[in-house]
């Protein structure tokens, strides 16, 4: 399987730091092609956010290059042991950022959303709210599920999801990394296919645009090469600036073929 990488990130209309943080990795391997992409939505104000972000992007692409490299280069991929070395680094990023904001009496942390696509499946940790969305001809699937007190409340029934944009508890995360106690990450897995979109967003891409523009801008009729993807992705982040979005904006666009 082969992919189509496209990524774009935004500080947005109001913040003037962008806490954001994206990467993507892309390796040949004897086994195939993989890609890891990430995304990360720090807070704490000032560089802070920006510092956790980073510092858990940092992490994971360090484990891309130290731990899956050599596991695929020798044809030994286990995914039961991916995910234990991802829970085990979230652990230690949490405890990380957390005795760092101890000594600086600074609040920090920051969500955790990244998938690896490697012989045709497909494996997710996710802490938080930022999104990753699976979109294939006419569908389009939100994988994770938000781990925020809306999200709850959604789902208890006590508010519905239009109500939930508006309501000023939006940014109340249930847990994140460095500014939680303890952390316990959400895995999912499953079965890759040619001709889908995957879409790694913070959650200021999610707020403003629908479903169906979501699907017309990125799914995988338009995502014809890298160029258009790329194109696609800073017209949808110009169009939710203009609909007014306060947060910072950044994606991470792939295609299976």
């Amino acid at each position: 399987m082969n992919y189509f990488v496209a990524y774009n990130t935004d500080v947005g209309i109001r913040k003037n730091t962008n806490e954001d943080s994206i990467a993507v990795k892309v390796l040949d391997t004897p086994g195939g092609r993989a890609v890891f992409a990430i995304a990360c939505d720090g807070m704490g104000g000032l560089s802070a956010g920006e510092l956790a972000s980073k510092e858990v992007i940092m992490a994971y692409c360090n484990w891309f290059d130290t731990s899956f490299a050599p596991m695929a280069a020798n044809e030994a991929v286990d995914r039961d042991q991916i995910m234990e070395e991802w829970r085990s680094l979230a652990l230690a990023e949490n405890s990380k950022l957390g005795s760092y904001g101890l000594q600086k009496n600074a609040g920090l942390g920051t969500t955790l959303s990244a998938i690896l696509l490697y012989q045709g499946q497909y494996l997710i940790i996710h802490v938080g709210d930022s999104r990753i969305y699976e979109m294939k001809d006419d569908e389009v699937r939100q994988m994770t599920e938000d781990q925020s007190l809306v999200a709850r409340e959604i789902a208890a029934g006590r508010l519905t999801p239009e109500e939930a944009l508006r309501d000023s508890r939006r940014s109340i995360l249930l847990q994140c990394v460095g500014a939680s106690a303890t952390v316990e990450p959400a895995f999912y897995q499953g079965i890759a296919v040619p001709e889908t979109s995957y879409l790694i967003c913070t959650d200021g891409f999610c707020h403003e645009i629908s479903h169906e523009e979501m699907l017309e801008q990125l799914g995988p009729r338009a995502c014809v090469n890298a160029t258009v993807m790329r194109q696609n992705c800073m017209y949808l982040t110009e169009l939710i600036k203009q609909r007014k979005e306060q947060d910072n904006i950044s994606l991470v666009l792939l295609k299976t073929y």
